[in-house]
């Protein structure tokens, strides 16, 4: 957890624990409610990469870090590789997915179950 983050819960912490402490009057319980609304905009707007939801907030992030070229293009190469696994994953499993539901159109279309169409194609495939 990054000390920002830290400092935030901390103060959220504090002010909800007065305003509950003495919940006697309307404005304790806007006390609670400003640090609710404070630590929601805090952890909208931080700086965090696990708060990064879009190309703007990112950038933000990775321009915080202060890289110098070399590390940005290590950064680069690193993000291009894994996205092309999860490319590569996603499309494995979208083939997998077409090819049970293929079984199973040739199981009803034979009347058979899922298992004797594999079984005939392990034998086909002995051949």
């Amino acid at each position: 957890m990054s000390a920002k983050i830290h400092f935030i819960l901390t103060s959220f912490i504090l002010s909800l624990s007065t305003a509950v402490m003495t919940m006697n009057s309307n404005l304790d319980l806007q006390s609670a409610i400003d640090a609710l609304d404070l630590y929601g905009y805090e952890k909208k707007h931080s700086t965090d990469l696990e708060q990064a939801r879009n190309k703007q907030q990112m950038a933000k992030y990775i321009g915080s870090l202060d890289y110098s070229l070399r590390r940005l293009q290590i950064l680069q190469e690193t993000v291009n590789e894994l996205v092309e696994e999860k490319k590569y994953e996603l499309t494995r499993q979208e083939n997998i997915q077409t090819f049970k539901t293929k079984i199973i159109n040739i199981s009803r279309e034979f009347n058979m179950s899922y298992a004797d169409v594999l079984d005939v194609m392990a034998v086909l495939e002995q051949k």
